[in-house]
């Protein structure tokens, strides 16, 4: 199994949820965050003023896959998130040894 993570603009969240769910993947996590990357944040003018904005906002997506479904879930995220400009994130997957239920205690698979 992997644990699929992505950081992405909040906006395109909604486009992201529907192309998990057409591939088949229907549970995640949603976090909001904030950082930044090359851009290293922007400048925004409030009232006239001039003002750094150095994180910028963000939403967290987590999702645990088989290892079979983890290559078209990473390409559905990144196809959903793109824009094409700067800041659209990152997408990256990690091994996870074991997965439980809590409710009924079911391990692996089965517990997705």
């Amino acid at each position: 199994m992997k644990l699929v993570t992505a950081i992405v603009k909040p906006y395109r969240l909604e486009a992201v949820k529907t192309a998990l769910q057409e591939i088949g993947v229907h549970g995640l996590t949603v976090t909001e965050a904030s950082g930044y990357g090359r851009q290293r944040g922007h400048t925004e003018v409030y009232r006239g003023a001039e003002y750094q904005v150095d994180l910028v906002p963000k939403v967290r997506i987590e999702v645990v896959v088989e290892d079979a479904v983890s290559e078209p879930t990473i390409e559905a995220i990144v196809k959903a998130a793109r824009t094409g400009k700067i800041g659209d994130g990152k997408v990256w997957a990690l091994p996870v040894e074991t997965v439980v239920r809590v409710r009924t205690g079911e391990r692996g698979p089965d517990a997705l």
